[in-house]
């Protein structure tokens, strides 16, 4: 697998895996997402959150949290990586791996990014990390087994 940089910050890997991510292509997304935790803006909370998505043709969409005084005003880097993919074009993901600063337990989304991970559908890979590296995978229809859709 390689990593080639493309426009603006978006990076591509190449990965010619089936239905199901290759071993390798987790690892890489894993440290993306490990990698844009390093940008969190999180002075209230001290929580790091990085996040990095991959679309159906491989391009990688990172973003982290960002917090605001105003709490409700911030944006959980989930969140982030979406809307940046959405605002390039892209409506269809394969997987979005989550890194965060928690050692005892694989860190998960908050309930909002469930529900909007979920608008892009319900099957696609949610990997949920700790920091050594090690991950699990879910679904957002794992992970929001009733959600709210019109």
């Amino acid at each position: 697998m390689d990593q080639v940089k493309i426009n603006e910050g978006v990076t591509h890997i190449k990965d010619h895996g089936s239905k199901h991510l290759s071993q390798e292509t987790v690892k890489k997304l894993v440290q993306q997402a490990q990698d844009a935790k390093q940008h969190a803006y999180c002075p209230y909370s001290k929580y790091r959150v990085g996040a990095a998505l991959l679309t159906l043709d491989n391009s990688v969409f990172t973003g982290c949290n960002v917090e605001n005084t105003c709490s409700n005003l911030g944006v959980c880097a989930e969140r982030n990586a979406i809307a940046k993919a959405v605002s390039a074009g892209y409506k269809s993901f394969k997987a979005i791996a989550i890194a965060g600063d928690t050692d005892d337990k694989f860190i998960s989304p908050c309930g909002g990014c469930r529900q909007v991970m979920i608008e892009f559908g319900a099957n696609w890979e949610v990997i949920l990390t700790k920091p050594d590296g090690s991950y699990m995978v879910m679904t957002p229809d794992e992970l929001l087994p009733v959600s709210f859709h019109i």
